[in-house]
């Protein structure tokens, strides 16, 4: 098979990989512009982009595919005979998608028609979800409601946080994406018959009998830990987050990377909303316990703004030197 393929994280880079190495071909890498770095004016490319350089594939960088007729014109050009995308981080419009002449597929990282959109394993993790997956589907104008073709599921595992799990996940959407691309061509069987959906197995969503669920985009306020929030919300939310969930401490940011649960099926309430972040215990071994909106957690490992990650009693002996103490507050 003739491919192109589109993609931008490090979540995208095995499928790349795995595509590379087998008997098919990569005509072409579509992926997002080159970012400002924080500092000075030099840019950073992204994972995908690093790798199809490093393998000499040639790159289309296009702020917006919908717009950039040009690069629209040379990719159709390529004539490819189908477009793998994992990830790519834009919607392609009904004549890109029309493109290639067996379809368009995407590898989506979760159980569809659950978790559609922008951040399925960060929500998955976030709301609690005992299990996830990955599914290859036919793409669709619309976002993730096209019909699939291959579904596999996997257990989020307890304590698992989104770096883990997306490296799990991005190696089963590289195996899934070879079977796919396999079934297809089996299929398909060198036929000229131009509906080619129709000799494909697939499953519409709808038939599934579940109802869809959305994971929206993360936002920047997403990342900062409200207090008041339960203990188990909380832990997710570091988990889901890893390693960006923070909350503050004299002024300065303060990253949570691992937290402990006290008492997970704690019923504790307190009654003033000023409590919410209190440290009611410091112990070099077990970290920084610490009041929520309904039980206790313990932070075992966070990040300083500016300082290097820390554990325990590390971690405790810096903000010691920052006024850490018992009835200190984060959050303020």
């Amino acid at each position: 098979m003739k491919i192109i393929f589109w993609g931008t994280p490090e979540y995208a880079v095995p499928t790349l990989k795995s595509l590379h190495e087998s008997n098919h071909e990569i005509l072409a890498v579509v992926t997002q512009p080159d970012k400002k770095r924080r500092r000075g004016s030099s840019k950073i490319s992204s994972p995908i982009k690093i790798e199809a350089v490093k393998n000499e594939i040639q790159v289309f960088t296009p702020s917006s595919i919908t717009k950039d007729l040009t690069i629209q014109k040379e990719l159709q050009a390529l004539a490819a005979d189908l477009y793998v995308v994992v990830a790519y981080g834009q919607i392609l419009p009904a004549n890109v998608l029309a493109f290639p002449k067996y379809g368009c597929w995407n590898g989506h990282a979760s159980l569809l028609p659950n978790w559609r959109g922008a951040g399925p394993i960060q929500w998955a993790i976030i709301k609690g979800d005992k299990r996830t997956g990955v599914a290859i589907i036919a793409m669709e104008e619309s976002l993730d409601t096209g019909p699939i073709l291959i579904q596999k599921e996997i257990t989020i595992q307890p304590n698992e946080n989104y770096s883990q799990l997306s490296k799990r996940m991005s190696k089963l959407n590289s195996e899934l994406m070879l079977e796919a691309i396999e079934k297809i061509e089996n299929s398909i069987n060198n036929t000229q018959n131009e509906n080619y959906l129709s000799l494909i197995e697939l499953t519409p969503q709808g038939d599934l009998g579940e109802e869809p669920s959305y994971a929206r985009m993360i936002n920047k306020q997403d990342y900062l830990i409200s207090w008041d929030s339960s203990a188990i919300d909380i832990h997710r939310l570091v988990m889901g987050l890893y390693p960006n969930a923070y909350t503050i401490w004299k002024g300065k940011r303060l990253k949570v990377l691992t937290t402990i649960l006290f008492d997970s099926n704690s019923n504790y309430q307190i009654d003033s909303k000023e409590q919410y972040g209190t440290i009611v215990k410091v112990d070099n071994q077990q970290g920084i316990k610490v009041l929520t909106g309904n039980g206790e957690l313990w932070i075992t490992k966070a990040q300083l703004e500016g300082k290097n990650t820390l554990s325990n009693n590390e971690l405790i002996q810096q903000l010691k030197g920052m006024e850490l103490k018992l009835f200190g507050k984060f959050g303020k």
